[in-house]
């Protein structure tokens, strides 16, 4: 479960926030006002939400979706394990 840190709070317990951000997930830091300003993020979400972005090399949505490539893999999200039951039993 993410948290909410103040600026200075965040400040001082820099250590505390990463290790969170790591094994709890994204941690919000949040200004004097109550506004969010900034997100720490674990390395492994970080690369996990690059991989999604729409490659850069096309000029519009357009060009990209006509493109002879495959680009399905950041358009689909990733699939949960299969879970098998029993098959049914007729009396």
């Amino acid at each position: 479960m993410s948290k909410k840190w103040k600026i200075e709070e965040a400040g001082e317990r820099f250590g505390k926030v990463l290790a969170d951000s790591i094994v709890e997930g994204h941690q919000y830091i949040m200004s004097d006002q109550g506004k969010e300003v900034a997100v720490v993020v674990s390395i492994a979400e970080w690369r996990r939400l690059n991989a999604m972005k729409k490659p850069p090399k096309y000029a519009d949505i357009k060009e990209w979706l006509l493109a002879p490539e495959a680009r399905t893999e950041c358009l689909t999200p990733p699939r949960q394990p299969l879970r098998h039951r029993p098959p049914p039993t007729f009396d």
